[in-house]
């Protein structure tokens, strides 16, 4: 039986992939399988995948594919995985190995124990190519070690959300979900993050530092001008989010989850709002009119908490005054939580 099966996306990853299987390999023996999946990658990417998969055939699989971007490498590893739980680890991130271990060992003793978690959630760290590390955990949100379920949440704090980095979903759970990511589109991993949420019984938090998040490259998807060049990919997957749950489907689910639910879509409109400010020219502003007028008319209860009672109101000041004042606020939050 494989307990974990760790998906790693691959596209042209050549320079940094082996740090990443490294430390998946060190966490554990074949009780876990590594799927690497090379996305019609252009470089060696192909050739080392299949290098680990001959040297550790137990292990490690290879999957090639025709490019169709990081989601599609995300799908390939749910489609294929064989492990009770799953987990994706970008292929420029990596692993604290020792939290890895103590997160297997608490699998296997809630699988002995009968009481496993649909989703285990573990801290996750910034490693900022120029600016240092910074730990995003959830102890004060979260109980710690043990089962719980969305009624003993407490309230996130507004630079709380659990990213793809946090989270180990209980493999069968995004099949009964239905999660199918876009193709050919970035920001996706916020869809992994959310959809599947509500489909989510029991959860467990544990206190470790497991997810290492390599930020501060010039090219990657996160980069502020990146994020501006792909800003119609950047609003696809807000639009996905702010529609995915409404009306009755909302009402049935416990109120914590749904603030919880809410307070993400929130944080991806004022995203969304930011960088088409920063952009600033006329069809930027267009489509930063459009966007709230869509989710008006889409979702017209979130709408008034996200437009006017949340931080979206302060990226959405009106004039060029108040253009630039929503930028110095989100240069400022940058700085503070790096995150791009």
């Amino acid at each position: 039986m494989k307990l974990m099966t760790y998906v790693v996306p691959c596209y042209n990853s050549e320079a940094y992939m082996r740090n990443c299987i490294s430390t998946l390999l060190a966490s554990g023996g074949e009780e876990l399988e590594i799927i690497l999946v090379d996305d019609g990658s252009m470089d060696g990417t192909g050739r080392i995948a299949d290098e680990y998969a001959a040297r550790y055939p137990e292990i490690v699989r290879a999957i090639h594919q025709e490019n169709g971007g990081h989601g599609e490498g995300v799908n390939q590893g749910i489609r294929n995985a064989r492990g009770l739980y799953f987990k994706v680890v970008d292929s420029d991130d990596w692993l604290d190995v020792p939290s890895a271990k103590e997160l297997l060992a608490t699998i296997r003793r809630h699988l002995e124990n009968g009481s496993p978690a649909d989703l285990y959630i573990c801290n996750y760290v910034y490693e900022h190519e120029t600016q240092g590390s910074r730990v995003m955990r959830y102890r004060s949100t979260l109980p710690v070690g043990r089962i719980f379920g969305w009624s003993e949440i407490r309230s996130f704090k507004p630079w709380q959300y659990l990213l793809m980095h946090s989270l180990v979903y209980r493999t069968a759970l995004l099949r009964e979900c239905g999660l199918e990511l876009p193709k050919h589109t970035f920001y996706v991993d916020n869809l992994f993050a959310y959809i599947p949420l509500p489909y989510v019984k029991t959860l467990c938090y544990l206190d470790l530092d497991l997810y290492r998040y390599y930020i501060g490259r010039e090219d990657q998807s996160v980069n502020e001008a990146v994020m501006i060049r792909r800003i119609d990919q950047q609003l696809r997957v807000t639009r996905l989010m702010a529609q995915a749950y409404r009306g009755e489907r909302l009402a049935a689910m416990d109120r914590r989850l749904v603030k919880y639910l809410l307070n993400y879509v929130t944080m991806m409109m004022t995203i969304s709002s930011v960088l088409l400010t920063v952009d600033g020219s006329p069809e930027a502003l267009e489509k930063r009119a459009a966007l709230w007028s869509w989710l008006k008319a889409e979702n017209p209860g979130w709408y008034s908490a996200i437009r006017y009672r949340s931080i979206a109101t302060f990226v959405n000041l009106p004039g060029a005054f108040g253009r630039r004042l929503s930028v110095q606020n989100y240069r400022l939050a940058r700085r503070i939580y790096k995150f791009n």
